[in-house]
């Protein structure tokens, strides 16, 4: 180097070291402050064995393979966070294969937040007020940026104050949903409890329904053929029959005839009201012997005995006589079927005066010789299925196909509950408060709709079917790094939960549609952005109170100090 560039060098850099707070270089922030207190000598923060006069420091020549001797200037602004095993750009360089040990040129934009802005952007003749409204790093003269911390840290502290009371209000509403999550969970665990319970009951009643319909079997299996065809064609069923159709005559000719007594009785007293009314009203003195005569009459009829009046009683036994057969407790069937039961009946009962051990063998017996007369056609085959099943038979197959029919359902209900305990509603359970709520937005030709815990859908504005973009598969964490815009609608930089909808309609030459939902903490429930990724591929960006005040809620500022909500 010669001796006027060098010297001019040394100047630039006294120059740079000399803007600085508290003997602190220009472009370090206080974090690394105590990397730069040694006032003779600079050590390279990530290479402690490179060592030289501090002088060198911001002396805008890259002498640090981290660049940290460079904190106020864009001559390290190449250097390239590549892996140590990448190759680097520029193989003459040392520097251009090190990770920087410092985040950029450090603003302290007094009256606003401190920021880091990229070493690219130093004294490149661009005011990046976003990041640095203090101007300070155009301080080479390229071009002049007058502070406006001032006016963009009232501006932001404005809209921070509406974002800070929306992120209150976000996180109140979080906690309503928790709550409510709560009470549906206590609900589906109530349920379990209670279908527990019911199962246990059921179990029982059905081994208590087996024990019957083995027993009505075993007894309907030792009644004799009954003569004739049908249930009905023995004697005393034949009788038992033609009893109950007299039975039914009688009692539906007694319902007629006593419902035109009734109306008889109704007609009968309207008119002597009629001729009761006509007596007291009318004139005397009227000459008119056809009147006197049909007074007289009226008078003699009154005066008569007309019999007893009518007995509540005799109404309640009439009541009683026309009831039905169910009412009355008369069980027709059970008389139409006895005929042969004393037949066998007697030997089951011989049965219980035997010692056990007698009474067993004698049982098998019995069983055999019933099996030999089934077999010969002397008795009947009354087993299950047969169509000559008696009438109690088939009640208790009955009672019991609905016990199971019930448990069973009883049991998949059970299933389904305890799945619904093991699903991933996410942290404290708040998703299960949305389950099934929507959100849409109007993008183009669509309108785009995700319900929670459900689908994802594209519906055409101008009529047509609905296009399904994917069912919901379960909930993922994922790392986002964007930009927030003034209102704060946006994901920001950090861990976001995900949901994950996949198997959607199948996309023309290509696959099933499939969709990536990303929430960011927010005031109400609303969809912020869709995209179409890849083909058929989407994501949507949703805010949603749910995910506010837990460890993925609300974005996170990014290096450089932007905040958001």
């Amino acid at each position: 180097m010669k001796a006027g560039s060098a010297l001019l060098c040394l100047e630039y850099a006294a120059i740079a070291y000399a803007a600085s707070e508290g003997g602190r270089p220009r472009g370090v922030s206080p974090e690394f402050a105590k990397f730069y207190k040694d006032p003779k000598t600079f050590t390279c923060i990530s290479n402690p064995s490179l060592s030289f006069p501090i002088g060198r420091v911001n002396d805008d020549y890259c002498d640090c393979p981290d660049g940290s001797d460079e904190p106020g200037t864009a001559a390290c602004a190449h250097i390239s966070p590549l892996s140590p095993h990448t190759p680097p750009d520029n193989p003459g360089n040392a520097a251009s294969n090190t990770t920087p040990a410092l985040p950029g040129f450090y603003c302290k934009n007094k009256g606003h937040l401190p920021s880091y802005v990229p070493f690219t952007a130093v004294n490149d003749g661009i005011c990046d007020y976003e990041l640095c409204c203090d101007g300070s790093e155009e301080w080479g003269g390229i071009t002049t940026c007058p502070n406006k911390c001032d006016e963009i840290g009232k501006e932001w502290r404005k809209i921070d104050e509406a974002r800070q009371k929306s992120l209150g209000n976000a996180g109140k509403k979080r906690k309503e949903l928790v709550m409510e999550a709560g009470k549906l969970r206590k609900q589906v665990e109530d349920r379990v409890a209670t279908l527990g319970t019911e199962i246990e009951a059921g179990e029982v009643k059905q081994k208590q329904l087996e024990v019957e319909l083995a027993e009505v079997e075993r007894k309907e299996k030792g009644k004799m053929v009954k003569g004739g065809s049908g249930n009905n064609g023995g004697k005393m069923g034949q009788l038992v029959g033609l009893a109950k159709q007299r039975a039914d005559e009688l009692k539906n000719a007694l319902v007629r005839v006593r419902g035109e007594r009734d109306s008889s009785r109704s007609r009968l007293q309207e008119l002597e009201g009629i001729l009761s009314t006509f007596k007291e009203e009318y004139n005397p003195n009227f000459n008119d012997e056809g009147v006197k005569r049909a007074v007289r009459a009226w008078e003699d009829y009154a005066a008569r005995d007309k019999g007893a009046e009518p007995d509540a009683a005799h109404d309640r036994d009439l009541d009683a006589m026309t009831k039905s057969d169910e009412e009355n407790g008369i069980d027709w069937a059970s008389f139409e079927e006895d005929d042969g039961d004393d037949e066998t009946d007697v030997l089951y009962s011989f049965e219980n005066y035997l010692p056990p051990s007698l009474r067993a063998w004698l049982d098998q017996k019995l069983r055999d010789f019933r099996v030999t007369l089934v077999e010969s056609g002397i008795l009947a085959d009354t087993s299950s299925g047969s169509p000559n099943d008696s009438k109690a038979v088939k009640d208790a197959r009955n009672r019991l196909s609905t016990a199971q029919k019930d448990l069973d359902k009883q049991k998949k209900d059970l299933n389904g509950q305890k799945e619904d305990l093991a699903k991933d509603f996410g942290a404290d359970d708040v998703f299960r408060a949305l389950k099934g709520q929507c959100v849409s937005k109007d993008s183009g030709e669509y309108t785009y709709e995700i319900c929670f815990l459900d689908r994802t859908t594209q519906k055409p504005k101008k009529g047509g079917g609905n296009t399904n973009m994917g069912n919901y598969k379960g909930l993922e964490t994922i790392f986002v790094d964007e930009d927030v815009p003034a209102n704060g609608k946006g994901l920001g930089v950090g861990e976001r939960v995900a949901m994950k909808h996949e198997n959607g309609q199948h996309c023309w030459n290509g696959p099933n549609r499939s969709t990536m939902v990303i929430l960011g903490c927010s005031e109400e429930n609303e969809l912020w952005k869709i995209m179409e990724e890849e083909k058929c591929v989407y994501r949507m960006e949703v805010g949603t109170p749910a995910v506010c005040n837990s460890k993925d809620a609300a974005p996170k500022a990014p290096a450089g100090g932007r905040d958001e909500l």
